[in-house]
């Protein structure tokens, strides 16, 4: 079972969005199966391939998620994060911004999901290989 510290350790290595498709094959070697986090405190819950899960704490104090979800801003943001012109929470409060609760990475689907406060999708992307 991983901990949060080796989490921690290969989550060390990413600068901006661009490192993204590293670190998820680094924390698929530690056996991390899926992960859902909280875009208004930065936690996050990590579950293992053998059933088992832990959680982070906060990142950083709490991020007000607006109701109306802007789907167009939100992509515009993620795209920017993606190559690397903001950093993480930077990235987090453009999420709040845009009305996103929360993302989810399934690491067997090799997918990241995006969801607004009501739990809708809001985008499924597809994690490219590192």
């Amino acid at each position: 079972m991983f901990t949060i510290d080796q989490i921690k350790a290969a989550h060390s290595e990413v600068e901006s969005g661009a490192d993204f498709p590293k670190y998820i094959q680094d924390i698929k070697t530690l056996g991390v199966k899926s992960f859902t986090t909280y875009v208004s405190d930065g936690r996050t819950e990590y579950h293992s391939v053998d059933g088992n899960s832990v959680q982070s704490s906060a990142m950083y104090g709490e991020l007000v998620i607006t109701d109306e979800t802007n789907i167009d801003e939100f992509k515009d943001d993620l795209a920017m994060h993606q190559d690397g012109q903001t950093g993480y929470y930077r990235f987090c409060q453009d999420c709040a911004r845009s009305g996103i609760e929360k993302w989810v990475v399934d690491l067997d689907g090799m997918t990241c999901i995006y969801y607004d406060k009501a739990g809708a999708e809001i985008l499924v992307e597809e994690i490219p290989m590192a």
